[in-house]
């Protein structure tokens, strides 16, 4: 009798030794390890998947500790293991949800083809995949933009972090509801405490003028007095004559080759504004805050012409002949460089 009650005692510190050492001695990845836990993994699916990345020591000593503790929920999700760990630590971090997020950097002026780059170069998933949502999905705008074509223009400039397990349509989403908490902050959509755009300005209009002066500029102090040029030109019927709007409608028709030639002008399409008078059907990027503000306060001038002064600015003109001695401003000045 006591010899089996010393072959149970040293079995049960035996075990005992095993698990310590399977939930306390630390284990340190080779290189930086992710692993993907899905939703609806059982705990024994959980184990094997850090055991197969060499996270964990032992797949057993995993589940039987976390049965030891309440069975706590281990969060579903993609995890970046980079340093030395134990089980404990793991388990905690599994509980705690702390999931590898992927940064998407969406500068101002990105169009939602850029977007979808930026998220496949993130390795959130195939461009196409959110490109299809951007331009399926109007619904998140229905009631800001109910004749939205695409999310173009509602899907705002910003630093994003967003998990694998995150779909397309919660990426976008995520970015329309940043636009929505800017055009609130800014009035541009009713209800807020500033005053809501000019003339009655509706909020499609500013956004897609806001999208071409995005374009136009970079520099936010000339943006309002880009913005009061194509307002002058719409008042007068005069056709905007947007280069962005021309690319624009090539990158929807798919035959954009990175520079425009004086044949595109004629580009059949109703973006291109040098044909048809009148702002685009829609937005043709996605403008930051500072372009739209302009587009709801533009600035009041009597100019109709602006063009590049080659050093990152514009000048403005009243009238063509002005406008004429401008452009050959600009090309003797890109000759002397």
């Amino acid at each position: 009798m006591r010899k089996i009650l010393w072959l149970i005692l040293i079995a049960i510190l035996g075990t005992a030794g095993w698990l310590a050492w399977a939930v306390l001695m630390p284990v340190t990845p080779s290189a930086q390890t992710f692993v993907m836990l899905r939703p609806g993994f059982s705990t024994h699916r959980i184990a094997a998947e850090l055991k197969g990345a060499g996270i964990i020591r032992s797949e057993k000593a995993f589940v039987l500790w976390h049965y030891l503790h309440h069975r706590r929920s281990l969060k579903a999700g993609e995890y970046l293991f980079e340093k030395s760990a134990n089980m404990l630590d793991v388990q905690r971090r599994l509980r705690h949800g702390d999931v590898y997020v992927h940064t998407v950097v969406v500068p101002e002026g990105f169009t939602m083809f850029d977007i979808a780059r930026a998220i496949e170069a993130a390795g959130l998933g195939p461009a196409q995949d959110f490109l299809n949502v951007a331009q399926s999905d109007t619904t998140q705008i229905a009631d800001i933009a109910p004749g939205a074509r695409s999310l173009e223009g509602y899907l705002f400039p910003d630093t994003y972090e967003f998990s694998r397990m995150m779909t397309m349509q919660e990426m976008a989403a995520a970015m329309v509801k940043q636009f929505r908490q800017v055009a609130t902050q800014i009035g541009l959509i009713p209800g807020a405490s500033n005053s809501t755009p000019d003339a009655g300005r509706g909020i499609p209009m500013v956004v897609t003028m806001a999208s071409i002066v995005e374009k136009e500029t970079s520099v936010a102090e000339e943006r309002a007095m880009v913005a009061s040029v194509y307002y002058n030109r719409l008042a007068k019927n005069i056709a905007l004559d947007a280069d962005p709007s021309i690319i624009y409608a090539e990158l929807l028709a798919g035959t954009y080759q990175g520079a425009l030639h004086h044949a595109d002008m004629q580009f059949a399409s109703a973006y291109n504004t040098y044909r048809h008078a009148g702002l685009p059907p829609g937005p043709i990027a996605n403008p930051g805050r500072s372009a739209l503000e302009a587009a709801m306060h533009p600035a009041q001038s009597d100019y109709y012409y602006f063009v590049a002064d080659a050093q990152g600015h514009h000048r403005f003109a009243r009238t063509i002949e002005e406008h004429n001695k401008n452009v050959v401003a600009y090309r003797l000045a890109l000759r002397g460089r």
